[in-house]
């Protein structure tokens, strides 16, 4: 399976590139691809500023269709990805859990989708995604929309839910994501 790190967005509220951000002394994109290189067979990030990451050693692609946001890059390491299902995530999520992320591999036979939703609250950029989500963004994007979870109606869904999902991660600290001044304080 294939592990894509999403780190294509603008950080306008944070004002610097989250990805690069440091929590306990490591920067959060070296965690991200430490622990997608022992989850994953394959590890992608999906930038549309490759230079920056050229220290990672890492295969990068860019968007396929500019100005897609979130949407357009799962569409793009859908695309890219080597094998039929991939794990998804965004670049500014300090505490990924490998057994968290291994519960939602191991559910990737249930649905086209993995993918934890609290109430009406769903976190689609900690998402297994199938080959399959292709057409359906497609048909979203020709339509001008670019919510991800929009999507999911055209899908097969396995939703896990808070209480699920509890059970690994007592906190859903492997959830955060920093997206402002404010947020990094907070850790």
């Amino acid at each position: 399976m294939t592990g894509v790190i999403l780190a294509g967005g603008e950080s306008r509220r944070m004002g610097r590139n989250k990805a690069f951000i440091e929590v306990q002394g490591e920067r959060i994109i070296d965690r991200t691809v430490s622990l997608f290189r022992e989850l994953f067979d394959e590890v992608l990030i999906v930038t549309n500023s490759p230079l920056e990451y050229l220290d990672l050693n890492i295969r990068m692609v860019t968007d396929l269709i500019p100005g897609k946001g979130s949407l357009g890059g799962i569409y793009t390491g859908l695309f890219f990805s080597s094998s039929p299902k991939a794990f998804f995530v965004s670049c500014d999520m300090p505490f990924l859990d490998k057994k968290v992320i291994s519960y939602f591999l191991n559910l990737a036979e249930t649905a086209d989708i993995v993918v934890h939703r609290s109430g009406q609250h769903w976190e689609p950029l900690h998402a297994l995604y199938s080959r399959n989500f292709i057409k359906p963004i497609e048909r979203l994007m020709k339509q001008g929309d670019l919510k991800i979870i929009k999507a999911y109606k055209w899908m097969k869904v396995r939703e896990i839910k808070r209480e699920e999902l509890e059970r690994i991660d007592p906190d859903l600290h492997s959830l955060i994501n920093v997206n402002t001044p404010e947020d990094l304080k907070k850790l």
